[in-house]
């Protein structure tokens, strides 16, 4: 068993890395370096309930402080690593300090996409992807009531309904037809964008931007076609991308993130990666995925864990993700992309209903609003690979986990 893990990054997979190899009894030292002034946190709650108010800073922690006083773990935060250095195995910071391991974990999350258009640079114009962001957009709160939030993706429609329930006047611009495109089906987006509407959120589609004006700091929003749209402040959320940069120079096989094996495990056997930055291969889908999702970080930093604690594990994980809007909680098992067909189930009337995707006769992802139940038991039907008969998945009075 290695002495001495090193972790680069020190985000939500982090953090549960260290905890696993904790829990799995690892007896030498643990050695955390993250460029943020935080500990390991969770960021999905930063665009729901941290932005309302509804949850402090210390909540957000996914150990306390007091984990971390272990003599084992030596946490060294406001740090970035500028190399790796492979062959004499260390880790070099932008400071000049290096850093040696024995086994290396690449925990290094994503970053926004950033929008390089007239004006992005001004006062007022927001990304939410840290404790630092969210901060800095509540402080625009108060006195500044109109907000217009570019992207209705899973972070612009979270935005979006923690700043119209306080009272925030929002328009979202969104290039695609439709909000979520990427991830939902229209089903699902028709049924969102009417939610939107209701509460007051007016919804710009197949829109581009093209500069943001004014002064010191931003007052208006310029669309493709011409049009003005007056603004307190602005939310950016246009999509993340991976952190590979530090593997890539490190000679590191990456596509389209660090590419790894089911064991977590990158092209060189001294070096794992975890989290958004990886790319692994997924049984049930027969491809190599790379996902933004709290639970693939979660289970690849439990996997990698076990691996270098000696206890082989293998990540088979079906992916799910959720976002929570208003009073609805939208939780997705699987990956729709590709279906060939369309199931619902329930009534999108009584706001709690499921929309099943297949391919080939086999369930291969659902979307469930308000319906926990449904979206558990797909669960076990995707990964199963079975073919379904559409007509018990639609029929409700049959539980799923009957089929």
């Amino acid at each position: 068993m290695p002495h001495r893990i090193v972790i680069a990054g020190a985000g939500h997979a982090a953090g549960q890395l260290v905890a696993t190899l904790k829990q799995q009894k690892f007896a030498g030292q643990i050695v955390l370096v993250g460029d943020e002034p935080y500990l390991p946190y969770q960021r999905p709650p930063l665009s729901k309930k941290f932005l309302s108010g509804e949850l402090d800073a210390e909540r957000l922690y996914v150990k306390p402080e007091s984990f971390y006083a272990d003599t084992q773990i030596e946490t060294r935060l406001n740090c970035s690593i500028s190399t790796l250095d492979r062959e004499s195995r260390v880790l070099i910071t932008e400071s000049g300090d290096t850093i040696g391991y024995d086994k290396l974990v690449l925990a290094l999350g994503s970053r926004v996409r950033k929008l390089s258009i007239d004006g992005a640079d001004l006062n007022g114009v927001h990304y939410l992807r840290s404790i630092a962001d969210v901060d800095a957009i509540r402080a625009e709160l108060g006195e500044r009531k109109k907000a217009v939030i570019i992207g209705a993706g899973y972070i612009g429609l979270e935005v979006a309904a923690v700043l119209r329930q306080l009272g925030v006047e929002v328009t979202v611009i969104e290039m695609a037809e439709r909000v979520m495109s990427r991830v939902v089906s229209p089903e699902i987006s028709d049924f969102y964008q009417i939610e939107h509407a209701n509460h007051g959120v007016k919804l710009r589609l197949s829109t581009g931007i093209t500069a943001f004006h004014g002064e010191s700091r931003v007052s208006a929003v310029e669309t493709a076609d011409g049009e003005m749209l007056a603004a307190d402040f602005v939310v950016v959320g246009v999509g993340v991308l991976p952190n590979t940069e530090l593997a890539t120079a490190a000679g590191l096989q990456v596509e389209n993130g660090i590419v790894v094996d089911d064991q977590c495990q990158t092209s060189d056997p001294d070096i794992y990666a975890v989290g958004d930055c990886t790319a692994h291969p997924n049984a049930i889908y027969e491809r190599r995925l790379r996902l933004e999702s709290v639970q693939n970080a979660l289970e690849q930093a439990r996997t990698a864990a076990s691996n270098i604690c000696g206890k082989e594990a293998h990540y088979t994980e079906v992916p799910w993700f959720w976002s929570d809007q208003y009073d609805l909680k939208l939780q997705i098992a699987g990956l729709s992309t590709g279906y060939d067909e369309v199931v619902i189930r329930g009534n999108p009337a009584d706001r709690a209903f499921a929309c099943l995707y297949l391919r080939d006769g086999k369930l291969i992802a659902t979307d469930a609003v308000n319906s926990p139940r449904d979206f558990v038991q797909s669960k076990a039907i995707i990964a199963a690979r079975l073919p379904v008969d559409c007509q018990q998945l639609a029929d409700v009075s049959i539980a799923l986990k009957d089929l």
